[in-house]
C-alpha cells in the first residue's frame, strides 16, 4: 500500500516533468515522437524506442540537438527480450522509469476475407502483444509509487469498422488490458491509462484514409469540431496523464478525436427551428426558439 499524499509535490508549471524519466515505444516518428518531444520539453529525460535503427537514431539526435537528454534504442515490441533489454539500458542511463508510453502500431485496410491469417496476426502482435510486452516488461523498472503508463489505442477499440477487423480486435484488447492493469497495479501506486487519437493531421493513417483534398473535406464534415486534430493535441493529453495533475486518474480511455467517436456529425444541426414543430399544449405552447407563437 502507498499514500497518495506522497504523490502530490508542488508542480513546476513550466517543466512539470523535471527530473523524470520516460520510455516511449514506437517513437521514431508521428504521434509517439510528438509525445516524446512534449515530455522532453516538460523536463523529462527520454528513451525513444523503435525497431528501425536508422529512424530511431535520427529521432534521438533531433531531441539532443534541441537541448534534451535523450537516447535512441532498438527493439521490436513483438519480442519481449529486446524490449526488456531496452528498459534496462534506460534505467542504467537515467535511473528508474516514471513514464511509459506504448504506441507501436500497424494497420491497413482489408476485408476479413481478403486478409491472410498472418496479416491479422501481425497487427495483433504489434498492437496488442506489443503493448503487453512493453507494459509488463516495464513494471520492475518503474519508480513506485507514482509511475504513469500510457497505451495508445484508437477509436476502432470501441467502434466496429469495415475493413478493420484486425485493428478493431487489437485495439479493443489494448483498452481492456489497460483497465485490467490499472486494477492490478493501482495498489502499487502505478496508474495505467490510454489515449485514443481520432483523425490526426499529417499522419500515415489519415493520408491513407483521405488522400485527396475532396476526401479530406468529406472526412472533416463528419467530425463535430469540423477539423483534424494535431499531433500536439495528443501529446498535450499525454503530458497531462504523465504529470501529477492526473494523479487520481487511472483505467481511463481518453478520446482525442474532435468528437468523432460520438458518431457522424455531418448534418448541420445548429439551426433546427425549421424541423421542430410548435408545442401545441394550450396557451403556453412554445416555438423551437423558446418564444410563444402569436395568438390567432
Amino acid at each position: 500500500m502507498h499514500s497518495r499524499q506522497r504523490l502530490m509535490p508542488s508542480i513546476d508549471k513550466k517543466r512539470p516533468l523535471q527530473g523524470k524519466v520516460a520510455f516511449i515505444a514506437g517513437a521514431s516518428g508521428g504521434i509517439n515522437l510528438a509525445i516524446g518531444r512534449a515530455l522532453a520539453n516538460a523536463g523529462a529525460r527520454i528513451a525513444v524506442v523503435s525497431r528501425s535503427q536508422e529512424r530511431i537514431a535520427k529521432a534521438a539526435r533531433d531531441l539532443v540537438a534541441d537541448g534534451h537528454e535523450a537516447i535512441g534504442l532498438v527493439a521490436d515490441v513483438r519480442d519481449y527480450g529486446p524490449v526488456e533489454s531496452a528498459l534496462a539500458q534506460t534505467v542504467e542511463r537515467f535511473g528508474n522509469i516514471d513514464i511509459v508510453v506504448s504506441g507501436a502500431a500497424g494497420n491497413f485496410l482489408a476485408p476479413a476475407m481478403g486478409m491472410s491469417a498472418n496479416a491479422f496476426r501481425t497487427v495483433v502482435e504489434i498492437d496488442l502483444i506489443g503493448t503487453f510486452n512493453v507494459l509488463r516488461a516495464a513494471f520492475p523498472y518503474l519508480r513506485r509509487p507514482g509511475a504513469s503508463l500510457i497505451s495508445i489505442t484508437a477509436p476502432q477499440g470501441t467502434t466496429p469498422s469495415m475493413f478493420q477487423a484486425h485493428a478493431c480486435a487489437a485495439k479493443a484488447g489494448i483498452n481492456m488490458l489497460t483497465k485490467c492493469l490499472a486494477m492490478e497495479w493501482g495498489p502499487a501506486g502505478v496508474r495505467v491509462n490510454a489515449i485514443s487519437p481520432g483523425p490526426i493531421a499529417e499522419t500515415v493513417g489519415m493520408a491513407k484514409l483521405a488522400p485527396t483534398a475532396e476526401l479530406e473535406a468529406q472526412a472533416k464534415q463528419r467530425i463535430p469540431l469540423r477539423d483534424y486534430g494535431t499531433k500536439d493535441d495528443v501529446a498535450n493529453l499525454a503530458l497531462f496523464l504523465a504529470s501529477d495533475l492526473a494523479s487520481y486518474v487511472t483505467g481511463a480511455i481518453l478520446n482525442c478525436d474532435g468528437g468523432v467517436s460520438l458518431g457522424d456529425a455531418s448534418a448541420d444541426a445548429i439551426d433546427i427551428s425549421h424541423a421542430v414543430p410548435e408545442r401545441a399544449n394550450g396557451p403556453d405552447r412554445l416555438k423551437a426558439d423558446g418564444s410563444k407563437p402569436a395568438e390567432p
